[in-house]
């Protein structure tokens, strides 16, 4: 399958972008979190207007039941006290009750031990007793309660009291009409207030979305507005600016990298254009040839060796030198890198030297880790002058399971306004300070801190200006192996390793 080239993606990216800005009203946020909103007002609105009206309606008939039951306490005092001769007392002063609270359609009923009627207000005192209304049933035209009548001389065993639920059903007929009214006022401005609310809480989100779309690569010095709240919106902008100082970082870095690769492959391109017309603008002598072919490709090897470097730091970028990992001697790359730079320390007689190397097995890769030991010590080597001393030192941590490497010279130092730069890419010392070392890439330190970094471990320099530098590397030791394999196997394991 063919991968669509640069342009087709910005065509599909710009055509999404351009469908997604396109959502139509009913589609934005905004919309969605006022029809929220406003659903949880309305159904929490009507749901409490509904129980305060059962409400209402529970307490007001608990109240006529309590009137009621006192009213049965009262008549059955009067019943046990009034003398038989003096009922009729008694049955007018109820009577007298029941005509004071016409308009409640108040009664009272008096049956005997067969439930018969012997009285009831009104004057009438025969016919069947009043309907009984459980005290806790449903609400009805009657509401009665009844109870059983004390000792008396008249015959009563049950006394019945009754009241008619006209002038309730009124009181709530007038409260199902104001709840009917706010439920209607809470439909009408619930949607309105939810949108303007969901405006509200939005507004933050459109200016981010705003300034986000207005960011260019080559433009990123505009930054998201803070409100200085503290909330979620302030905490996402603030994330977004901090993203955008990090691109804008990468970015820099970017373009310094570039303009400076440009700058380095230009000198070698440059040096070989000129060799080249040189041997074109005359008729020389083979010698002469042969010495301009030389320089051709003294010039082709520095270009190849910087191409080298800066396809190194890109796969380190790309973590793929993660994926050609093995188990290598640290102990034995380091001596190998002695053994190599002793000629060249001697030439310039400068002591290199190594102190015991403990057995260290990394996680690595064989040939990365080999460079970054060259580069150190052929660092300290170079910016070291005649007379001084460049120490190779190995230590293991076993308890934390840690390898240092310390690359120690005696050289001319970096200043401290240096020191934080020194693994920056094509960043160079100043060389006034060295004139007789060879001019570097200046990624040698770059590629170390790349490689330490993609091994995992962590690399960091300390330098005193004019009293020389010291770097240390930490790496991971490797996972130790099984302690139920068998020990010729792994006498074979540790032979197998790169030498």
């Amino acid at each position: 399958m063919i991968a669509p080239d640069p342009a087709t993606r910005r065509t599909v990216a710009g055509s999404r972008a351009a469908s997604i800005g396109k959502a139509t009203p009913l589609q934005s946020l905004r919309t969605r979190l006022a029809v929220w909103n406003a659903a949880v007002v309305i159904l929490t609105a009507v749901t409490t207007l509904v129980i305060l009206r059962q409400g209402v309606t529970w307490a007001l008939l608990r109240e006529i039941d309590e009137i009621l039951g006192e009213d049965i306490v009262e008549i059955g005092l009067m019943l046990s006290e009034i003398p038989k001769d003096q009922f009729g007392e008694l049955t007018h002063e109820l009577d007298r009750k029941a005509i004071g609270h016409r308009h409640h359609g108040w009664f009272a009923e008096l049956l005997g031990p067969q439930g018969e009627r012997i009285w009831l207000s009104g004057g009438r005192d025969s016919g069947p007793p009043a309907p009984q209304a459980a005290r806790s049933g449903p609400p009805a035209d009657l509401r009665t309660i009844r109870g059983p009548a004390p000792p008396n001389q008249h015959g009563v065993k049950t006394v019945v009291v009754g009241t008619r639920l006209t002038l309730l059903r009124h009181d709530l007929s007038k409260i199902d009409e104001l709840v009917v009214l706010t439920a209607t006022l809470i439909f009408a401005v619930a949607p309105l207030f939810a949108y303007w609310l969901a405006g509200r809480a939005t507004n933050a989100v459109g200016e981010i979305t705003r300034t986000a779309s207005r960011l260019r690569p080559d433009r990123l010095e505009e930054r998201l507005p803070l409100r200085g709240t503290g909330d979620e919106l302030d905490q996402l902008a603030q994330t977004i600016n901090g993203l955008l100082d990090r691109i804008a970082v990468f970015l820099d870095h970017k373009r310094d990298v570039l303009a400076n690769a440009a700058h380095e492959l230009r000198t070698p391109l440059a040096a070989i254009r000129s060799s080249v017309e040189v041997a074109l603008n005359e008729q020389r002598t083979p010698q002469e040839y042969q010495e301009l072919l030389e320089d051709i490709i003294d010039q082709s090897g520095s270009l190849q060796t910087l191409l080298n470097q800066l396809l190194l730091l890109s796969e380190a970028e790309a973590e793929l030198l993660r994926s050609q990992v093995d188990v290598v001697g640290l102990d034995r790359i380091v001596s190998r890198a002695v053994e190599m730079f002793q000629g060249v320390a001697e030439v310039r007689e400068i002591s290199l030297e190594v102190q015991p190397l403990p057995r260290c097995d990394v996680s690595g890769n064989k040939v990365h880790l080999q460079q970054v030991v060259n580069n150190l010590i052929d660092n300290g080597l170079k910016y070291t002058p005649a007379g001084g001393k460049v120490q190779v030192t190995l230590n293991v941590d076993r308890d934390r399971r840690v390898a240092r490497l310390h690359v120690k010279d005696s050289g001319i130092g970096v200043s401290a306004v240096d020191v934080p730069r020194i693994f920056d890419r094509f960043f160079r010392v100043d060389r006034s300070r060295r004139r007789d070392s060879p001019e570097g890439t200046g990624l040698g330190l770059s590629i170390c801190k790349a490689v330490v970094e993609a091994h995992g471990g962590k690399i960091s320099c300390q330098s005193t200006l004019g009293q020389g530098t010291e770097f240390t590397v930490e790496l991971q030791l490797a996972s130790p192996p099984d302690p139920e394999a068998d020990g010729e196997s792994t006498d074979a394991q540790r032979a197998a390793l790169p030498r």
